[in-house]
């Protein structure tokens, strides 16, 4: 599968340069990444993208834009934010010194109807990783891994320890 993910910040970075943070340019920045996966995924690509979008009504939008859409929403306590943050950016948000910060100055809005919740500061990554490839799978969207298929002599081999064993 070819895929494509998109960075929130690497986005602000290269294709939102200027945006400050404000609902409209939070807004607009958010429509741009919806897009780029629009556009990647009417060629076959999967997109990934990885951003703080924080208002249901653009989160919805690009929904009915893109088609193929699959949220996953990774919900997470302040405490482990702010443990988590090696910039120190939900501190100085909490003291003030960031405005318009999303789930401290600024709403988030979670998703009333996620495809995938997320609690990332409950479940290790391995886990919260294999929830979303099983709703893939369950969607249609990832292949479901193919069963095993013995040899003969395998099979023959197997059949052999369970009667050994008592089992057949």
């Amino acid at each position: 599968m070819k895929v494509e993910m998109l960075d929130g910040d690497e986005v602000r970075q290269n294709l939102s340069k200027g945006l400050g943070y404000s609902k409209e340019d939070r807004d607009t920045n958010i429509r741009r990444i919806g897009y780029v996966c629009h556009l990647l995924t009417r060629n076959d690509v999967v997109a990934i993208a990885a951003a703080i979008s924080p208002y249901r009504e653009i989160r919805d939008e690009n929904r009915r834009l893109i088609g193929r859409f699959v949220e996953v929403y990774c919900q997470c306590d302040l405490e482990t934010l702010k443990a988590r943050d090696p910039k120190g950016m939900y501190d100085k948000a909490l003291r003030g010194e960031i405005k318009n910060f999303t789930g401290v100055s600024d709403p988030y809005e979670p998703p009333e109807s996620a495809e995938v919740v997320c609690d990332t500061s409950a479940e290790e990554i391995e886990a919260s990783a294999a929830r979303i490839i099983a709703k893939l799978e369950e969607m249609g969207y990832l292949p479901a891994p193919e069963a095993e298929v013995y040899t003969p002599e395998e099979e023959e081999s197997i059949k052999k320890r369970l009667q050994d064993l008592g089992y057949l």
